[in-house]
């Protein structure tokens, strides 16, 4: 990882309490970028900020379109903009998965809101600014699964796949305004999400946060950033 390149770079982590995204947040904090959370949980927000004080949190829910521009608003505020944003936050669904066809509308709804319009909206709101700068990153987090049809995965693998074609087209829109855009799927983690999906996964066959973390903040700092969508 080359820190350099993450001195002082403003940073907005949606699901930044948890997993990947607390991952995230605890290593791009420490290598010097000005870290912002966003999670569902005043809890795990103390908790994170416990272990780094710097880290600033910002309690919301982004399936909750009401409170988007709020979050993006303090994000802007309490970092003095935001030079990269990461969409990590993600919903399941109920558990244990179920088949579509026994799928509630109501649940595929809420999946659809959290990791499809959640990312949407909260990309659009800081969007303008990254334009006026000509300069900045939106990552959303991706999932083989929104390439590969997995039985009782639908509602899950239905939004990453809506999730990669919208990070595409959003990168088309603005090639030429000096914004990046990746899909990143960041392989089977060693994650409370996981565990969720598979009760009775390998944990020693999976990988750790921290690993996959990594490898993101790699491929980000070498400024790899076609592909549009990649793995890590």
């Amino acid at each position: 990882m080359k820190s350099e390149y993450w001195q002082n770079k403003k940073i907005l982590i949606t699901g930044g309490t948890s997993g990947l995204g607390r991952a995230l947040a605890l290593t791009l904090d420490a290598a010097g970028a000005k870290v912002a959370v966003v999670a569902r949980n005043r809890e795990r927000i103390e908790a994170l900020r416990a272990r780094r004080p710097t880290v600033i949190g910002i309690q919301g829910d982004v399936s909750d379109k009401r409170q988007i521009y709020p979050i993006a608003g303090q994000a802007e505020a309490q970092l003095g903009g935001v030079d990269i944003l990461f969409n990590v936050a993600s919903e399941l669904g109920p558990t244990p998965l179920r088949l579509l066809l026994d799928t509630e509308c109501e649940d595929f709804e809420h999946v659809l809101q959290t990791n499809l319009l959640g990312p949407f909206r909260l990309t659009k709101a800081l969007l303008p600014a990254m334009v006026l700068r000509r300069r900045g990153i939106v990552v959303n987090i991706s999932s083989d699964a929104g390439v590969n049809a997995y039985p009782r995965w639908g509602a899950y693998g239905v939004s990453k796949a809506a999730l990669d074609h919208l990070t595409k087209t959003f990168a088309e829109e603005l090639r030429e305004h000096g914004v990046h855009f990746l899909a990143i799927d960041p392989g089977d983690m060693n994650t409370p999400m996981h565990f969720a999906a598979i009760p009775g996964a390998d944990a020693s066959a999976l990988r750790e946060p921290q690993d996959s973390a990594e490898r993101i903040i790699r491929l980000i700092a070498q400024e790899q950033f076609s592909p549009v969508r990649s793995g890590v």
